[in-house]
């Protein structure tokens, strides 16, 4: 497969603004999950690449970069959205063959990174201090300022959406950065590296460094010269990056499962609810950590909600990412068997309704049908742990007490639903259920680029998206000055 229309090397790091060979001099095979064939072979970075690459940050913030004003930084980040508007149908269609997932999904990823991009050039040079009243004979005021070079590991599941909400902000906020993408899928990381300096980004504000995770990703966490890392992925990985990061005493912001719930109670309007429901679990083969996994729904309205969904389901067909149907194939054949395992321990449900695989679906692809099952206790491992795939349990309850238990009732909390007609419970179910964003009648406010996300519990600490990220990307700096 050719990279050449984008100028992107993916057998090469991207460091201080060249496309350099890896130490190693080896690589890695990257697949195509709609069939099992061989998309290319990526860079293997190591611990020496991200030396490099920790090293041309650091000079980028004492040189071209670094010098930069606010909104000249602005205009940067405005130019690269712009750019990566124009190579939209490109890297939807990088984004599909890497990931797998349809095209409509892909085009709406790039669409989104270049929002992330249009969002942080203009909130570049918004970011002010205060004044904080004081003795007298004092004038006391804060800053905010860059970090240095901040550490980016992102997942394979939104490569491109990912990139916005944490690279964008960082440089927003005049950081450095080194970008470490997921082996499984590290296309549109590397390409954006290039649209990055197409638009005149100074050399080593952004370097990529493909490779594994316990390679390269180990080696950004541990590294000195870091200053803060941000990491998207799972529960058992973050836990590593921040113990690694620890030793060093260098702020994280973790992003990592969840087990979402969407409320539905008696006086919900289900017409309106059932494409939400249904959708928010299925997008990109389930593999969301945002994903509404667990529909909980008062027992008066439990068969409607079931129907419902379950005719949705016997809709929805998977296969291929190019083929553009409602659901692709996993990533990998890995994640496929992790699907598949939990599957096997809903031996003892009741399958409310399966999608369809088509059948011309290469046999080589790593596809799963969509699952819903229906009147799954609480406390079953499908309705407890995070399983990453287009499977739903429905789970019914008798009152709101119940029902905020049961949704509170896991150690995630990174989204939750409430579908009422009732003002007072809407709000206080807004304060009692245990998320980090709360969606009242809707799931996802249409992706939400200015709105503050991030969980609590297994689903990690620190906030992305909005202007928070730029207040985690920055570090707080109180001046004081005694003048009589």
């Amino acid at each position: 497969m050719t990279m050449r229309p984008l100028g992107i090397d993916p057998g090469q790091c991207f460091i201080g603004g060249r496309w350099v060979p890896c130490e190693s001099g080896s690589s890695l095979d990257l697949l195509n999950p709609s069939d099992g064939s061989t998309l290319c072979a990526i860079a293997r970075g190591n611990a020496l690449d991200i030396d490099k690459a920790v090293i041309a940050a650091q000079g980028a913030l004492v040189s071209d970069w670094g010098r930069l004003v606010n909104f000249e930084r602005g205009r940067l980040l405005a130019k690269i959205g712009q750019l990566v508007l124009e190579q939209l149908e490109t890297l939807a269609e990088l984004e599909a063959l890497d990931v797998g997932k349809p095209l409509k999904q892909a085009r709406a990823d790039v669409i989104a990174l270049a929002r992330y991009m249009e969002f942080y050039a203009g909130a570049a040079d918004k970011i002010h201090g205060a004044t904080i009243p004081y003795l007298d004979g004092y004038t006391v005021y804060t800053l905010r300022e860059p970090h240095g070079v901040t550490g980016h590991i992102i997942p394979w599941n939104y490569p491109m959406q990912i990139i916005g909400r944490s690279v964008g902000a960082a440089l927003a906020m005049g950081n450095a950065c080194v970008l470490k993408p997921a082996e499984d899928a590290c296309l549109t990381a590397l390409a954006f590296a290039q649209i990055a300096d197409d638009a005149g980004l100074p050399a080593g504000a952004l370097n990529v460094v493909p490779g594994l995770g316990a390679e390269a990703g180990a080696a950004l966490t541990a590294h000195p010269g870091v200053h803060h890392i941000s990491f998207t992925g799972s529960v058992g990985v973050g836990k590593l990056i921040q113990s690694e990061a620890g030793a060093n005493v260098v702020p994280v912001t973790l992003e990592l499962g969840g087990k979402s719930p969407q409320l539905v109670f008696e006086d919900a309007d289900v017409d309106s609810a059932l494409p939400f429901l249904t959708n928010a679990g299925i997008q990109n083969a389930g593999q969301t950590c945002s994903a509404s996994s667990r529909i909980l729904v008062h027992r008066s309205r439990f068969d409607e909600v079931v129907n419902g969904m379950a005719a949705h389901y016997r809709a929805l067909r998977a296969g291929p990412a190019m083929q553009d149907l409602d659901v692709g194939p996993l990533v990998s054949h890995r994640q496929k068997e992790i699907v598949e395992g939990f599957l096997s321990k809903g031996d003892d449900l009741e399958i409310a309704a399966t999608g369809q695989i088509i059948a011309v679906a290469p046999s080589g692809g790593a596809y799963v049908a969509p699952t819903l099952f229906a009147d799954v206790a609480a406390d079953h491992t499908l309705a407890q742990e995070e399983i990453f795939g287009p499977v739903q349990v429905v789970i019914p309850f008798e009152s709101e007490e119940e029902a905020v238990a049961i949704a509170n009732g896991t150690p995630y909390g990174l989204v939750a639903s409430v579908w009422s007609q009732s003002g007072a419970r809407q709000m206080r179910l807004a304060k009692r259920l245990r998320a980090g964003q709360i969606f009242l009648n809707n799931y996802g406010a249409g992706g939400g680029v200015e709105l503050p996300f991030g969980g609590s519990g297994l689903s990690g600490h620190g906030r992305e998206k909005g202007f928070e990220a730029l207040y985690g990307f920055s570090t707080l700096k109180t001046v004081a000055a005694l003048h009589g």
